[in-house]
């Protein structure tokens, strides 16, 4: 009968232990999804550094793989065309930047033409009553979807404004150590860097994983 007993009471602690794990996970899984309402509802907030840059900050959505799946449907697409499974995956990225340039600059013979050339103000072409030019001006544009370039030129100079945007979609992912067809534990971390603009090329890269002490 004891060891019934004793059998019955390990039983027990061990369907506390299972339930106790299901129960946290459960409260985990609620307060994750709480911070996602409240990241969705949140806005990007933009900033500028003591350095005077552009900076950008957003909360972190925490998505299961299942749910990357369903509901960034396109990102998973991409991480896939990268070659990488979605449960390797540590962490996905995506920052768009829109840059845009509005320059004069006078009109030289090509022998003169030197980048450190000073940049006339933007009231340089002179303008009659009506508001319009005293001179011949003439008009261009040139756009692909990435890059919008317009511009006017003058006797003397050149107005232009260019306008550039770029999606970089960053993914995080582990990559695994292989032996013939066996692939197991984590080899390295790698940061993968996609562009969406074809202009656009990459000259540095940086992901810096930092590792904390245990408590």
């Amino acid at each position: 009968m004891k060891k019934y007993l004793i059998l019955a009471v390990l039983l027990l602690v061990a369907a506390l232990g299972i339930v106790g794990k299901a129960y946290r996970r459960a409260i985990d899984d609620r307060n994750r999804l709480a911070r996602n309402q409240t990241t969705l509802l949140d806005s990007v907030d933009h900033y500028r550094t003591a350095a005077g840059r552009e900076a950008a900050s957003v909360q972190a959505l925490e998505l299961k793989v299942s749910e990357l799946e369903r509901y960034k449907a396109d990102a998973a697409a991409e991480i896939r065309s990268l070659g990488i499974k979605l449960r390797r995956v540590e962490s996905v990225a995506t920052t768009t930047a829109r840059t845009e340039v509005c320059i004069t600059a006078p009109l030289t013979d090509a022998a003169d033409v030197s980048p450190k050339k000073s940049v006339l103000p933007s009231d340089s072409i002179e303008t009659g009553s009506d508001g319009m030019p005293t001179e011949e001006v003439k008009t261009f544009r040139w756009e692909d979807g990435h890059v919008d370039i317009c511009g006017t030129i003058a006797t003397d100079s050149v107005r232009c404004e260019v306008v550039s945007i770029d999606t970089l979609r960053q993914v995080v992912h582990r990559v695994p150590r292989r032996f013939l067809f066996i692939r197991w534990g984590t080899k390295a971390i790698r940061q993968e860097i996609v562009s969406t603009n074809p202009h656009t090329r990459i000259v540095y890269a940086e992901y810096i994983d930092m590792r904390r002490k245990k408590k």
